[in-house]
């Protein structure tokens, strides 16, 4: 497969529809145009034809635009045939295409072109995946902020501040002999602080655009007849979890996807954590305990009688995990609905039940998500956000070495950390990462 093949993909989902496209990018687009149109295509203009196979037999009738490169999506000549949605017939067209000298392309190979002929840079390319997976309107719109290129452009902002820092240290460096010790100024500090600071607060950002594009994962935890399957069931608003009067009857977990005030939440149902000899319940805890380990947010189903002593089951959840503490079935206790923050913890007072402070519920958690900061949000990944870390510790490195006036190691330190900075954007990259990346977006983008 050579870098200047002409590809072709349908580019619409699979299964019928009122319209179906066929999308050819690459240097034979225009001929493939020129044939089946049986004239010269205009560039940016719609032109209603009819499709026909090497028999000349007629297989559609519908509108064709050609793209003339660089004025593209790919930056090469592209053409787009615009059919009836038929499954049958977009197989036709694209058999047909390449006929006539394309070949079929693999997942994310048209975005993969932009991105090598400067049309997008890496983020925003995944950006046009993130648009197409999005679960929700408040991802939607996250993901078209870093298509339209916020993210980079504060990757972009923290890059050229790193490369002001990296001239005056090398500079200091290569003029060792001058009167002025450079490297003992509080500018350089001050500047690398500041530097520091600004890629704390991207890597915020990065955060909380990776819970708005994958969800937010809440595990619900407790002891049987907590009240954890009437909690997910109020939560989703539908009756998914089976609620009885006999412990143990979750023994499984049990996932259910919901919005909660824009943002995707994958809500687990667990096994009550008790002591039991049941092989079976025993299997339902351990994969609770596993649920538990990765959860982005603990929720402890308890009851105010019960609140302390359950609380030491949350030694099951990670260490990066929220912990919200239930205090359910205040419909009995008699108690209000409300909302308390206890040091780390944040114990939120309700009924299942009745419905009672539900909305607070869901009013944390879509805080928890970020939801608080949706409209400027921009979305990332997680790779984003490991690159950023990376980033900040070579940046902490290179404060140490400049205390210690060692400064070539600085300078090494900062060279790593504007390397880093360039693999988020695709400035520095690897085949196989490209590979990785692109090898997950559908065919057709």
């Amino acid at each position: 497969m050579a870098p200047n093949d002409t590809i072709a993909a349908i580019a619409t989902p699979p299964g019928a529809g009122g319209i179906g496209i066929v999308r050819v990018s690459g240097p034979r687009a225009s001929a493939i145009a020129e044939h089946l149109l049986q004239a010269r295509a205009a560039s940016h203009v719609f032109h209603f034809s009819t499709f026909s196979d090497a028999a000349g037999e007629l297989l559609d009738k519908g509108l064709a635009v050609f793209f003339a490169g660089p004025r593209s999506f790919t930056g090469e000549d592209v053409l787009e045939l615009h059919a009836h949605g038929s499954p049958v017939i977009l197989d036709l067209l694209l058999r047909r295409v390449c006929e006539l000298g394309a070949r079929r392309a693999r997942p994310g190979e048209f975005s993969e072109r932009a991105f090598l002929n400067g049309k997008l840079d890496l983020v925003q390319a995944e950006a046009v995946a993130d648009l197409i997976a999005a679960g929700s309107e408040t991802a939607a719109r996250a993901a078209l902020r870093s298509l339209d290129g916020e993210f980079s452009a504060r990757i972009r902002e923290i890059t050229e501040a790193l490369v002001h820092v990296r001239a005056w240290l090398e500079a200091a460096l290569d003029f060792p002999e001058e009167e002025i010790d450079f490297l003992s100024l509080p500018q350089l500090a001050h500047q690398l602080h500041s530097l520091r600071e600004r890629c704390e607060h991207v890597l915020e950002s990065a955060r909380r655009g990776v819970i708005l594009r994958d969800g937010l994962h809440v595990v619900i935890l407790g002891r049987p007849n907590a009240g954890k399957s009437s909690l997910l069931n109020a939560l989703a608003q539908s009756d998914r979890a089976i609620v009885t009067a006999v412990p143990g009857t979750t023994r499984d977990v049990l996932r259910e996807s919901v919005v909660v005030d824009g943002i995707a939440l994958t809500l687990v149902d667990t096994a009550g954590l008790r002591e039991s000899a049941d092989i079976v319940e025993q299997e339902g805890m351990r994969r609770a305990r596993e649920e538990l380990a990765r959860a982005d947010v603990a929720l402890l189903a308890t009851d105010t009688a019960h609140a302390e002593t359950d609380a030491a089951l949350l030694h099951h959840a990670g260490a990066g995990a929220a912990r919200i503490i239930l205090h359910n079935m205040i419909d009995l206790s008699g108690e209000a609905a409300r909302v308390e923050h206890v040091g780390t913890d944040t114990h939120v007072y309700l009924s299942a039940q009745r419905g009672d402070g539900i909305a607070l519920l869901r009013a944390e958690l879509a805080r928890r998500a970020g939801g608080e900061a949706g409209a400027g949000a921009f979305s990332a990944r997680t790779r984003h956000v490991q690159a950023l870390e990376r980033c900040a510790r070579h940046l902490d490195a290179a404060a140490l070495r400049l205390a210690d006036r060692a400064g070539e190691l600085a300078a090494e330190d900062l060279r790593l950390a504007h390397q880093v900075l360039g693999e988020i954007t695709g400035e520095f990259r690897s085949d196989d990462l490209l590979g990785v990346i692109f090898s997950t977006f559908c065919i057709g983008k």
